[in-house]
């Protein structure tokens, strides 16, 4: 079996502090770039989850939401911008969990 690792991708401030805990990681400056890697990354066998920590359009968190409702490898973390103002009202991510919660609830 091969040992499997995490990756980060995203911007340079977070690659370079998580790195500082031994992880390695990829920077991107924007969508096209972040696409691009992602999926060099998914193809790697060696890559068991992916950290992204870079701000992205609605586009692309469907696509990431998708690609984690398809496959079981690698796992995809999206780490939310809790600096970003207002963010439980603009995180995409954190309204649909609290969204699914609201459903389960509600049954």
């Amino acid at each position: 079996m091969v040992a499997q690792k995490i990756h980060i991708l995203g911007e340079e401030e977070m690659v370079s502090m998580l790195g500082l805990l031994g992880l390695e990681g990829t920077v991107v400056e924007n969508e096209e770039d972040f696409l691009k890697q992602f999926i060099k990354l998914t193809k790697k066998s060696s890559i068991g989850m992916i950290i992204i920590v870079f701000r992205l359009s609605p586009e692309v968190i469907e696509f990431l939401l998708d690609f984690k409702q398809s496959n079981r490898f690698p796992f995809i973390f999206i780490l939310p911008d809790i600096f970003q103002p207002n963010i439980e009202k603009e995180d995409i991510i954190l309204n649909k969990i609290i969204s699914a919660i609201g459903n389960i609830i509600s049954i």
